[in-house]
């Protein structure tokens, strides 16, 4: 009975992992509708990621967009 609590701290922290991996994969046009911009690798500084372009390429928009 004690693996049962290890058990559903496992599943819990699984089901969170997977919740940060559910980024929207959208076209550079998507990405500019809502908004953003496509960047290579990495955002600016003081931009967030708020999808993905491609493979290597993320969509950023300023934190501040109403």
């Amino acid at each position: 009975m004690r693996i049962l609590p290890l058990l559903c701290a496992l599943l819990l922290l699984m089901f969170q992992a997977a919740a940060g991996l559910s980024r929207i994969r959208a076209s550079p046009q998507d990405c500019e509708r809502r908004g953003g911009f496509c960047s290579h690798k990495s955002c600016p500084p003081g931009i967030g990621r708020v999808g993905i372009c491609s493979e290597q390429d993320f969509c950023c928009r300023s934190r501040w967009y109403p």
